[in-house]
């Protein structure tokens, strides 16, 4: 496969990037960089090309002006000319578009051979990869990498939302790294935006410093006592990524002065002339805060550094048992979060985007809002005076961030490349529709989750998933897996229907969600869940037709007295013992098969459906007295064993991905599936 990846702002080369030399040249280029990297190492990938700017500005480098260049065997970087021979800041590139578009499109026309894939970094670079697939038919995918609606009013722009909503919906796969883009921020531009979106967690790779003195190096003469722990925080001096919160937090806290310095890389700014407007009104504000009598030799304000340096400073202050600071208004993904894990560098972050989602599977510090100088305050002073806890940071960072890893990231997006570029409608009529749950349903045991993908590659049914999870989380945890990828996803407990469009590209189905629609007032029902005292989940598990809390069975049931006597009419859904859902009357899993399967011109007779849990009731209920039929797997919970009963419903002995296979067969439509034989163990 031939994989080619745009990205156009920034100063872009390999192997040595001077990040922060300019505003955009900063941590989408590691991801680019890393992503490449680990695609072209794959064997199934033959040649990877990362397609940027060209521009002639020798203070940056004479590599810009450098139309080919091979970084190794099968990577390369090629740029792109145009009139405008200047460097651009990222502002200034649109107006600059409709020639890169017509530079890109006459180097296709030109090239031997065109790439499979095309992977576009930021709407710009989507403009150039939508206008490739226009003339050459290649699939495009693409990555925002910082979306304009999750950053503040003021600086929203609505040119760039428009690029990024058209991106968004014209992508024919959304590559996103953190749970808060995929259902967050994508969810702002509209609901069919979210069809298409996969979050795949990318990987880490940061330069070990080539000396152990260099951070001690290039801190020289500015702390009084560089062996005392050090806060550090690595960012480009613009308003979201906060620096100034974190110097004046620190400027004002005697306690965080009395046992530690404050290092902050705040880009390049040695020579002025490199900051905008933006980048020199915060280095000012940050000097004004920092630079007087009473911190002096507390704090270091490096105006240059590189890769080594950072890789230093992070050892130096996991060394000195300091901390990693991110406090940004909003931070898409967060891959310091990952850098100060592999070293070991327990964090305190911001609690607003992905960092939340890192700090959670890693386990490696604290998370705080980012305005909150008193939580700020605690939270740093928890992890430098509590040594047990900082150790138990360090270990969980270091022992933990394996699972962020480029080489993952290259093999689930080829199985995405692989899709989009094999995309085709639903047309030929299959034997079954099989609506499966996927947790502890399909999941739960390896070798018969292999067995069950073997039976789809050999049936070839019409697979659907029936899940509590959005649709970015039920594909994530289908690669973990290595399920295969069905062709109609039911997700968020039945509120949402994606169903295959002509050309084969998932889309909401608009005339389910118009029937939801039709009942269901969620600001009442809201209002009714504060009143009741609900116990929420987080907000990213809050969706359009989903309200998600936690409570037991007895506490649905009160739930469901008090919303009748408030007038809200919604149903409640209750599972694993602990979860509760509020939805729509008229949603479900249940109705959601129906809905798919007459969509789909597929007689109930042929519908077979699968699960576990308190969620999958209603869809079981739907089918146990016909025209489908059900499988309740031999893991099943909730009491479902007692409460179905139904003729047309299979009480499976066999757990999880054996159980429904087990099921199949019994209903003739997975003749020998079960071999070869497999020891199946519930968990």
């Amino acid at each position: 496969m031939f994989i080619c990846h745009i990205a156009l702002g920034g100063c872009l080369t390999a192997p040595s990037v001077n990040y922060g030399v300019t505003e955009d040249t900063g941590g989408h280029i590691a991801y680019i960089l890393g992503a490449a990297r680990a695609q072209a190492a794959r064997g199934d990938v033959d040649a990877v090309q990362i397609v940027t700017r060209a521009f002639d500005e020798p203070s940056l480098g004479a590599v810009h002006a450098q139309t080919e260049q091979q970084v190794s065997r099968s990577l390369s970087i090629r740029r792109l000319w145009t009139a405008e021979r200047g460097y651009l800041s990222k502002e200034n590139l649109a107006a600059e578009i409709p020639a890169l578009v017509e530079a890109f499109l006459d180097d296709l026309a030109q090239a031997k051979r065109l790439p499979d894939v095309i992977h576009a970094h930021f709407a710009d670079a989507a403009q150039l990869a939508l206008a490739a697939r226009a003339r050459f038919g290649i699939p495009v995918i693409y990555t925002p990498h910082s979306l304009a609606l999750s950053k503040s009013g003021a600086e929203v722009d609505a040119a760039r939302v428009a690029a990024e909503r058209r991106a968004l919906l014209e992508a024919d796969a959304v590559v996103l790294s953190s749970r808060d883009e995929a259902e967050v921020q994508v969810a702002a531009y509209g609901a069919d935006a979210q069809a298409r979106v996969h979050r795949v967690s990318p990987g880490v790779s940061l330069r070990r410093p080539a000396e152990a003195g260099a951070g001690r190096a290039l801190l020289a003469g500015q702390l009084s006592d560089p062996d005392r722990p050090t806060l550090l925080a690595v960012a480009r001096p613009v308003a979201r990524k906060n620096l100034a919160t974190l110097a004046r937090v620190y400027a004002q806290s005697p306690a965080l002065q009395a046992r530690a310095n404050l290092v902050i890389l705040a880009g390049q700014h040695g020579d002025a002339l490199q900051a905008n407007a933006e980048a020199r009104a915060e280095l000012i504000r940050l000097r004004e805060t920092l630079e007087v009598p009473e911190l002096r030799g507390k704090v270091a304000l490096p105006p240059s550094h590189t890769q080594g340096d950072v890789a230093a400073l992070y050892d130096r202050a996991a060394q000195t048992g300091g901390v990693f600071v991110n406090l940004a208004l909003h931070e898409p993904f967060g891959l310091t979060m990952l850098e100060a894990a592999s070293h070991g560098l327990p964090v305190v972050a911001t609690r607003e985007g992905g960092p939340a989602d890192i700090v959670a599977d890693l386990g490696h510090g604290l998370c705080v809002p980012p305005c909150d100088g008193a939580a700020i305050e605690a939270a740093l002073l928890k992890l430098l005076d509590d040594r047990a806890f900082w150790t138990e940071a360090s270990e969980a960072g270091r022992a933990n961030v394996g699972r962020y890893d480029w080489s993952k990231w290259a093999e689930e997006v080829q199985h995405i490349c692989e899709d989009i570029r094999h995309a085709a409608p639903v047309t030929t009529p299959a034997p079954v529709l099989l609506a499966s749950d996927i947790d502890n349903t399909l999941t739960g045991c390896a070798p018969s989750a292999a067995l069950f993908n073997a039976w789809i590659a050999r049936d070839r049914p019409l697979f659907a998933v029936a899940t509590g999870r959005s649709l970015p989380e039920a594909r994530r945890i289908l690669r973990d897996w290595n399920l295969p990828s069905p062709r109609v996803f039911i997700t968020s407990v039945g509120t949402e229907v994606y169903l295959p469009d002509a050309e084969g590209r998932l889309c909401l189905d608009e005339r389910f969600a118009q029937k939801l629609d039709a009942g269901w007032d969620r600001a009442r029902v809201e209002r009714a869940l504060k009143d009741f005292g609900f116990n929420w989940q987080a907000p990213v598990e809050q969706r359009r037709w989903k309200l998600s809390g936690f409570g037991d069975m007895r506490t649905a049931r009160r739930l469901e007295r008090h919303l009748a006597r408030r007038g809200a009419a919604a149903q409640i859904v209750a599972s694993h013992g602990r979860l509760i859902d509020v939805l729509p009357l008229a949603a479900g899993k249940g109705p959601a098969v129906c809905a798919a399967a007459r969509r789909l011109g597929m007689p109930m007779d042929r519908v077979v459906v699968a699960g576990d849990s308190g969620n999958d009731f209603d869809m079981l209920q739907a089918v146990e007295d016909g025209p489908g039929r059900g499988i309740l797997v031999g893991n099943a919970m909730d009491g479902l064993r007692e409460r179905l009963s139904g003729k047309r419903l299979y009480h499976a002995r066999a757990a999880h991905a054996a159980g429904v296979l087990e099921g199949l067969e019994t209903f003739g439509f997975a003749l020998n599936a079960m071999e070869p034989p497999v020891k199946m163990v519930a968990q």
